[in-house]
Order: structure tokens, then C-alpha cells, then sequence
């Protein structure tokens, strides 16, 4: 028999200032960033997941945009501490997720998606939940879209 968990994306809120302090010391000094380094953008904030159970099987997104815009998600590797270690673009994990909606849409309608890029996510997603107690993602805001507007979550199916 299975189980459906829902678990809530989170703003980590401290690792998105550090990241942005990061970002403004290199600025402040006139010095570049590490060869391979991925700085946080001004449209982007740092997530979080955490897992409460390891075996899981992705069964679908929930993402709701208050408004028309664009929300890309990105998956970052079991290999990046962010408390020891800066942010590479090896630790970016592929494909995104591509999330929109557009003006002539209702708000309570879940945003559109290119489904077979979102659901390889999930399902990468749930392999390294298996070896992860938590797991960080970048979030980019585009065309209206603001972490105020939107409501993200993603399902999985758990054995029991």
C-alpha cells in the first residue's frame, strides 16, 4: 500500500543573504568569482526541501502563480554544503523546472509546465531524497513572478 506526502517548498531566507553577501563582497572588492562558481542573481532565492521519509516516488508538482509570470527551478547536487563550500554550476542539476502562467489564466489554476522536463526533476528529485535529509534549489522569479506570489509544493508516494 502507498501513501501520498506533500512537502512544501521553503525560502531558506539566511542562505539567500549569505549567498547575496557573497555576491556584493565580490563587487565591493572589484574581485571576480571562483572559475565555476554560480552567484545568486537579484531575481533568485534559495529553497529548500526537507525530507521526512527517504523511499519516496514522485507523483506530481503543485504550483500556483498569484499572477501572471515565470518560475524556473533549479535542483542543486547532494554534493553542495552550503555552509562549507560556494555554489558551482557543476552542482546544477538538469533539466529545470519551467513553471507560467499567463494573463488570460485563472489564479487558482496550477501554472503550466513542459510536463516531461518537470516530471524527470521529480523523479531525480526522489532518487536523492534516498541519500539526503534536505535538498536546495534556486529559485528565478521572471515576468511578474515574486516569491510573495507563489505557492510550490511537490507530491510523492510513499510505501508503507
Amino acid at each position: 500500500m502507498s501513501a501520498k506526502i506533500e512537502l512544501p517548498f521553503r525560502l531558506d531566507n539566511q542562505l539567500t543573504e549569505v549567498m547575496r553577501l557573497r555576491v556584493q563582497s565580490l563587487q565591493q572588492r572589484s574581485q571576480k568569482r571562483q572559475e565555476g562558481e554560480r552567484l545568486l542573481r537579484p531575481n533568485e532565492a534559495v529553497y529548500r526541501l526537507d525530507f521526512s521519509k527517504q523511499s519516496l516516488r514522485f507523483s506530481h508538482w503543485t504550483v500556483r502563480l498569484a499572477q501572471p509570470g515565470r518560475l524556473t527551478i533549479t535542483a542543486t547536487s547532494q554534493l553542495w554544503t552550503p555552509d562549507l563550500t560556494n555554489l558551482m554550476t557543476r552542482q546544477l542539476l538538469e533539466p529545470v523546472g519551467e513553471f507560467w502562467r499567463v494573463a488570460e489564466e485563472a489564479p487558482d489554476v496550477s501554472a503550466q509546465c513542459y510536463e516531461a522536463d518537470v516530471a524527470e526533476l521529480g523523479e531525480r528529485i526522489a532518487e536523492l531524497a534516498k541519500v539526503r535529509k534536505v535538498m536546495y534549489f534556486l529559485f528565478a522569479f521572471a515576468e511578474g513572478c515574486s516569491p510573495e506570489t507563489v505557492d510550490c509544493s511537490i507530491t510523492f508516494m510513499v510505501d508503507t
